[in-house]
């Protein structure tokens, strides 16, 4: 049987992260797994922290992970790889805007197709138009750049086997976290299966994901990386 670490990372999300938290919670105990769940939160100003704390004293198999400063989206997803000891790692931010008991769908991919890694995708995008205008040139300069990864790369919904990050080096702290860890295992030979998941609207809380010096980060790291991508594959091809 496989056990699964559950990540979900949390930034100024005390309006949603308790009622994220206990809906993981109600979904992990209805599935045939070992399971654990990771709080990430990362350098929050509010009283996500705290909340996590009063969590992390009444809930069994749960544990917050913190860290400040803020180190942003990818820096939050590093701290809790880190510290998930289980065969299986899912992730999915502490926001309500996914449906967690929509993992038995990515679990379900994952064991029938003998994939390594499992992206949903928001079949009915529930954000702004800038957002998803934002979203529409990323995964098309992505996909210049690196081929076909996914059709929704920076969905937060994603389901994956510990044993990638052996193999696959995240740098990113910041949004180019989902490119990098993609288009890594891809050129590694790790098999990638995408399966729709549902996208609810952002109904507390504040979004940063379109701020402009994310994005600008982001394309810079982007660029980075494309680099850094071709010298690790050329050196472990000559090792």
């Amino acid at each position: 049987m496989s056990s699964l670490s559950i990540v979900l990372p949390a930034y100024n999300e005390a309006a949603n992260v308790e009622s994220a938290v206990e809906q993981v919670v109600a979904v992990a105990q209805q599935l045939e797994l070992d399971y654990e769940i990771i709080l990430v939160n990362d350098g929050s100003a509010d009283r996500t922290g705290e909340i996590g704390r009063e969590l992390e004293a009444r809930i069994p198999r749960f544990r917050l992970v913190e860290h400040y400063p803020n180190r942003g989206y990818g820096g939050a997803l590093k701290a809790g790889f880190a510290a998930a000891t289980k065969d299986l790692i899912a992730f999915a931010p502490a926001d309500n805007q996914f449906d967690f008991g929509e993992v038995s769908l990515l679990l379900d991919r994952l064991r029938q197709e003998e994939a390594d890694i499992v992206s949903g995708y928001r079949a009915d995008r529930q954000d702004p138009v800038v957002r998803k205008l934002n979203a529409f040139g990323w995964n098309t300069l992505v996909r210049l750049l690196f081929g076909y990864l996914c059709r929704d790369i920076d969905c937060g919904f994603k389901l994956f086997r510990r044993e990638v990050l052996d193999h696959v080096h995240i740098i990113s702290d910041g949004a180019m976290i989902d490119t990098e860890f993609l288009a890594g295992a891809k050129a590694r030979g790790f098999r990638i299966v995408e399966v729709p998941v549902t996208h609810l609207p952002r109904v507390a809380g504040e979004a940063t994901g379109a701020n402009l010096g994310v994005i600008l980060r982001a394309f810079r790291d982007l660029v980075r990386f494309r680099q850094r991508l071709s010298r690790e594959l050329r050196e472990e091809r000559a090792s």
